[in-house]
């Protein structure tokens, strides 16, 4: 491709003169047919690096993100200049779904944005797989490592999908990806080391400040810091739902626009919180790390960890969402050591028990050799959370143990738009009689039928996904409206284990260096706040950046001093609350087992506690400041 062409697109379409740093050497690679890996900073142009190339290559660019509101945000872009671009989310409805898909079929769709789970869907997949994916744009690829921050076993599965959609080339994406987390990246996806682009780490606007604060008076630092700011927008991170409600209050009573932003709001309110943060000049969103991913607002001059960071990889996300217009923007963390408790119980609340993975694993080689299962019943009835649950299902395939099929709708519901013998016209004798004893076997309730696919195929003597071809084809002609539910995941059994026990046991232990690693990464951070050298020459060599001249701009070379950290102070357990407790256990299954009930008094949901509606009993949380290990001895000698 000739260097004008690239020049003239970007000019044209994006409105530039010049690439950032690094876009020009990976768009490159990728019109040369060469996969490639982005390691860019947030806020360094990595959606460029595929919206550029998908104007110029023939077929389809499909883009993976986990981040809604980025494909969103990127998506009103595109098509404000004139790009065809789309998404596929659960906000659409039959018709737009259908809309999208013809779009794509035609050549009509440059551009196609999807989350990495829209690959379980197997209609998605039969689709795709007939249409010429030019590129496949991985964003946040770091997830595919385990050595990375933010682990998704979904990730695990894309370099088979990119083979069997015979995607040309792959480009892979993220702005916090170490040494081993790069390597896990290029070979999962044959990137050859020359094609894996890293920029340097230094944000030269960026202030990145550390404060050592109590508890107590964390919220009238806040306060102050945002009340002798010059204006611009502000992102305030906390790590509780809970917190970023009351906090937003709180400085709302104060005066300023504030409001919260969570996973646990409505959809609606989400969108709304984050289109008027867009549009503010002035705006504070107090929010959860659900907040910012991905949205493309340019002007933030202030973003504050009320909390500590999770890790310095979350860290870097965040601060990077400050100051992309180039333009001088402040960072501070307020250090209080009293966030430990919360942020560890996290950590040791997902760790899976012993028991539990020993029952998973009897569960699944009682099994015949091969067979389906529903992820979020065994999730249920062994009491592990869906993402641990799924890691741990990776392993089993990782390990051999397990070959995962495609996975299946069990439930397929149709509501015929027009009357049967109407739609039973349009065809041949063969496939009218086809069609014919399927809308018999169908269960008809008020206006939808509901049909186990996988029974009619038996009945009929036929392949479900014959069933399943005929379904979405009537949906296309606008003759049903059609509905799935009830994901199931195949899986073959290769072989089994010696011994459930000793793999249960092998388990355990890979969950509690997972959970160590969680745990160290904690104390990065804390290593950072109080660093007593150049901050941000510390944060960048942690992403391999190594520079070595001072920045000018953190704490440590403002003032030759870094956060002192205080103290880490625990509750005591409350006697009173103890003895409520036990006496709850003891008529209480749920929580006879120790960990459970740790986790029901430490505030940390799990399946069984959601199943049971435990977690809105007044007891719930009732020693989230109390670290996890300390209420765990005192439950154990407890006995059941």
């Amino acid at each position: 491709m000739q260097q004008n062409n690239i020049d003239e697109t970007l000019q044209r379409y994006f409105g530039f003169r010049a690439f950032n740093p690094g876009q020009r050497a990976v768009i490159e690679q990728l019109l040369a047919g060469h996969s490639a890996l982005a390691i860019f900073p947030t806020g360094g142009g990595k959606s460029l690096c595929y919206q550029l190339p998908a104007l110029l290559l023939p077929g389809l660019t499909l883009v993976v993100s986990p981040l809604i509101a980025l494909m969103k945000d990127q998506i009103d872009a595109l098509q404000q200049r004139g790009i065809a671009a789309a998404r596929l989310d659960s906000s659409l409805s039959a018709d737009e779904y259908r809309e999208v898909f013809n779009q794509a079929r035609s050549g009509a769709l440059k551009m196609l944005y999807v989350a990495p789970e829209r690959f379980n869907n197997e209609r998605f997949r039969a689709t795709i797989a007939g249409l010429p994916i030019a590129l496949l744009a991985i964003d946040e690829a770091h997830c595919i490592s385990e050595w990375g921050h933010n682990f998704r076993p979904d990730y695990l599965k894309l370099p088979e999908y990119a083979q069997s959609f015979a995607a040309e080339r792959v480009l892979a994406l993220t702005a916090t990806a170490t040494r081993a987390v790069e390597d896990d990246i290029c070979r999962a996806f044959s990137i050859q080391s020359d094609c894996a682009i890293r920029t340097g780490f230094y944000r030269p606007n960026l202030t990145l400040l550390s404060s050592a604060v109590s508890a107590g008076e964390r919220d009238a630092t806040l306060l102050a810091r945002i009340r002798s700011r010059a204006s611009g927008p502000v992102i305030v991170y906390v790590t509780l739902q809970r917190t970023a409600e009351e906090v937003a209050a709180r400085l709302a009573e104060a005066g300023f626009s504030a409001r919260p932003y969570h996973a646990g709001m409505k959809n609606e309110l989400r969108a709304e919180t984050q289109e008027w943060f867009m549009q503010a000049d002035d705006a504070i969103v107090v929010a959860t790390i659900a907040f910012g991913m991905g949205v493309d607002k340019s002007n933030i001059r202030y973003v504050y960890h009320y909390n500590l960071a999770k890790s310095l990889e979350n860290y870097a996300q965040e601060i990077g969402r400050a100051g992309r217009d180039g333009e001088p923007s402040i960072c501070e963390m307020l250090v209080c050591m009293d966030d430990l408790n919360v942020l560890e119980n996290f950590i040791y609340g997902d760790t899976p028990t012993q028991a539990a993975l020993q029952s998973l694993l009897d569960d699944l080689f009682s099994q015949e050799e091969d067979f389906d299962i529903s992820q979020y019943e065994l999730s249920n009835q062994h009491d592990i959370r869906p993402l641990v649950l799924r890691t741990l299902l990776t392993y089993l395939e990782l390990d051999g143990y397990l070959a995962g099929g495609t996975p299946f709708y069990a439930n397929y519901q149709f509501k015929p738009l027009q009357s049967s013998a109407e739609i039973l016209a349009r065809f041949d004798e063969e496939r009218r009689t086809f069609l014919g004893n399927l809308f018999r076997l169908a269960q008809k309730a008020r206006t939808w039928f509901t049909i186990d696919v996988q029974q009619a195929a038996v009945q009929l003597s036929t392949q479900r996904e014959r069933i399943i071809r005929a379904l979405d084809y009537l949906a296309e002609q606008n003759l049903l409206e059609v509905k799935v539910s009830g994901i199931r995941n195949r899986y073959r059994r290769l072989k089994r284990p010696d011994s459930n026990a000793a793999l249960a046991e092998a388990l355990f232990q890979r969950a509690c260096k997972r959970e160590a690693a969680e745990i160290a990464r904690l104390q990065q951070v804390l290593d950072f706040a109080s660093m007593q050298r150049c901050q941000v020459n510390g944060l960048a060599a942690h992403f391999d950046d190594q520079r070595s001249e001072p920045c000018g701009h953190c704490t440590w070379c403002l003032h030759q001093q870094s956060a002192t950290l205080a103290e880490r102070h625990s509750r005591e357990i409350d006697s009173d609350i103890w003895n409520q407790a036990i006496a709850l256990r003891r008529e209480t299954p749920q929580l006879h087992d120790p960990v459970a009930l740790v986790r029901f008094l430490c505030g940390i949901s799990s399946p069984k506690l959601s199943q049971s509606k435990l977690a809105y009993h007044p007891l719930f949380g009732s020693m989230v400041d109390v670290p996890f290990k300390m209420v765990l001895s005192h439950v154990r000698p407890e006995g059941k």
